[in-house]
């Protein structure tokens, strides 16, 4: 096992990214950090080092308990990582958006929905929680 590995490479190794590529621009645009020190992809990263990671307007903070090299599964890669991220910074959406939208509504004479309308409302709601895409 590695003692230290490309931080590009552990964020998608213990999946905080859906892609190496993810990985990589997310540190080209600054927003891995350690302290106050933009990460650049080649960064060697080891353990017992905190991270910091702008994904989608949130920080999420994590602290690096085991090195990894190759992607697992969510299951083993759980205690490759310390999730200290504060509790106010995750129910940041809840206290943001819930109940402040309108109800969907749909042109009188519409009639109902069909499945395609429905995937396509779904697909849109479920946007909002892609996170990669920020």
């Amino acid at each position: 096992m590695p003692e230290k590995v490309r931080v590009d490479k552990w964020l998608w190794s213990v999946r905080i990214f859906k892609s190496r590529t993810m990985a990589t621009e997310a540190c080209k645009k600054g927003r891995i950090k350690i302290g106050e020190k933009a990460l650049k992809p080649s960064y060697l990263i080891g353990p017992e080092e905190e991270v910091s990671v702008r994904k989608g307007g949130y920080l999420f903070e994590f602290k690096v308990v085991k090195i990894i090299a190759k992607r697992v599964s969510a299951v083993l890669a759980q205690p490759c990582y310390i999730d200290l991220t504060p509790e106010d910074e995750l129910n940041k959406y809840n206290t943001w958006f819930v109940g402040k939208a309108s109800a969907e509504k749909r042109e009188k004479g519409a009639g109902r929905p069909t499945k395609r309308d429905r995937r396509d409302l779904e697909e849109f709601k479920d946007d909002r929680y892609n996170f990669d895409e920020y």
